[in-house]
Parts: structure tokens; sequence; C-alpha cells
């Protein structure tokens, strides 16, 4: 046994001497890289996570074809989220339209080491029961169903990005910022097809005690203000405060790991070369368990 250990503690040993070697020289090709090759590399990395970077804003966003899509939703995602590193306050809304039950939900937390927000566009194969819809899985909107969606995510006052697509999950994730979601607002503007839809959404986010306050309504769009907490029970409320204990220490490592740098493209780009099991660690921000089960199908 203690020949194992003495094995074990060697091996770290010269695994981080090997990293600390490695290190000046993949310093050196991250900065030696243009702007534009960057963006390619990358690019190609996190395109089968379902994300594309954003330079500008540095944020990842959520794609039209990403992976998620084929999955749909369902309220047991929201209820696990926690088990797996995702702190959020989420708002379902559910509401009938054109014979079936949609499901429009807005999202805003913790996902692991990223800050971000979500807006999801879902519906079910009919109409379904209150209760039902609590079990039931949404299927993602197709292309000619998605709505244009305007979004800013703000973190104590400060607005942190904007997102603006029509598409059917309009998500967008800022890398290594720790935030706690009551302190973050999500100002969220959805442009409907036609006056029943917009009608039948607004009398479902009243229903579901959605401060009227906090909504406006010009024309077809309908623009409303998220920033009430999600309400847990005791158990939920130790797991989402262990999960963030977590979060704020795997947040402080990435930042220092990658402390030669400021942007998140450098900073990924440097852990790719430098440790690439953490950097699909990072990338994969939602749902990673079904993510696995996805790519194992293929």
């Amino acid at each position: 046994m203690y020949i194992a250990i003495g094995c074990f503690i060697f091996l770290c040993i010269v695994f981080v001497c090997i990293q600390i070697y490695r290190r000046p020289r993949i310093i050196k090709k991250v900065c030696g890289l243009c702007m534009e090759e960057k963006c390619r590399i990358l690019s190609a990395l996190i395109e089968p996570f379902g994300f594309c970077y954003d330079l500008e804003q540095d944020i990842f966003i959520s794609r039209q074809d990403a992976w998620q899509r084929s999955f749909g939703y369902c309220a047991f995602f929201d209820w696990a989220a926690p088990f797996f590193q995702m702190v959020f306050d989420c708002l379902p809304v559910y509401f009938e339209y054109d014979g079936r039950t949609w499901l429009i939900e807005f999202w805003k937390g913790q996902y692991g080491i990223n800050t971000g927000c979500e807006t999801g566009i879902y519906k079910a194969d009919g109409i379904l029961s209150p209760a039902e819809q609590k079990h039931a899985l949404f299927h993602a909107v197709s292309d000619a169903e998605m709505l244009p969606i305007c979004t800013t995510l703000y973190r104590d006052s400060c607005p942190l990005f904007s997102l603006s697509e029509r598409h059917w999950w309009l998500a967008g994730f800022s890398m290594g910022l720790f935030s706690r979601p009551h302190t973050l607002r999500m100002s969220v503007s959805i442009a409907f097809p036609n006056g029943r839809m917009l009608c039948a959404f607004v009398s479902a986010l009243r229903e579901c005690g959605f401060d009227p306050e906090h909504l406006c309504i010009e024309g077809l769009t309908a623009t409303l203000c998220f920033h009430s907490r999600s309400g847990h029970g005791f158990f939920m409320r130790l797991i989402c405060a262990f999960s963030q204990w977590k979060n704020r220490i795997f947040c402080g490592l990435y930042l220092w790991i990658t402390r030669p740098f400021c942007k998140s493209i450098d900073r990924l780009l440097y852990l790719y070369y430098f440790l690439p099991f953490a950097f699909r660690k990072m990338i994969t921000i939602r749902k990673p368990r079904r993510r696995r089960r996805h790519s194992h199908e293929h």
C-alpha cells in the first residue's frame, strides 16, 4: 500500500514538473497566434459542444444547430441542475396555442464557472394538463416557429452582455465569472407572430404570479424583467450552497491557471494546449451527462 501511494505521489510530481516546463512554451504559442487564427481554432473546438464565441463581448453563445436541440426540455432538468453545479433562477411559462401546450422558459445564474442566461422555446405533442406539464418532455420548436429574442443580462445593475437573434434557445455565458443568481437581472423581449400567441403567453405569465409591473407590451412584442429568486426546500438549498461553493473554487482555479491571459479566447486556447481534459470540462456548460450519452450514440 505504501509503495502504491509513493508511486502515485511520484507520478504526480513528475506530471507537475512536466507541465511547469511546458507552460512558457504554450504561453508563447498562444501569444504568437493572430486573432483570426485564434477564432478559427476555438470555433472548431467548441462547435461540437453547441456554442460559438463572440469576440466583441467575450462570451459564448448557443448555436441554432446545437446538439441540445434534439433532446428537448422538461421540468426534471431544472430540479437536477444543482447536482451538476448549475445553480440558477428559472421561470417556466406554460400556455396553450395552436392546439398544443407551449413552454417558454427563462434561466439566469451560475453554470459551473460561467455566469449566464437562457431563453428557450419548446412545445409538446398536444394539449397537456397542469399535472402533465411537470413531467412531459417538450420538443424544441422548428426553424419556422423560432421567435426573435432580445436579451440583456445585468449583474448588480451593470450590463454583462446583450443577445439578439431569432432562435429556439438563445443563451449566453461569461466564462470565469462567479455570480449569485439573486444578483442577476434578465431583461427579455420576444416578438410573437400574432396577437393570439402573445395573449396566451401574457395570460400564462400572469397566472404563474409574475409581477405585471415588470412586463411591458408594445405591439406584438412582450418585454419582461426577470430577477426573482426560485424557491427551494431546505435540502435543495444545501445542494445549491455546496454547488456554489465548488463553483467559486473552480472559478478561482480557472482564473489562476490561465492567469497569463485576460480574454476567454486566450485562456481557453492556453487551457486546451496545457490541460486538454480541463478544457473539455470548461466548455461543457449545459447538461453534461446527456452530452456524453449523445456522443456515445453517434
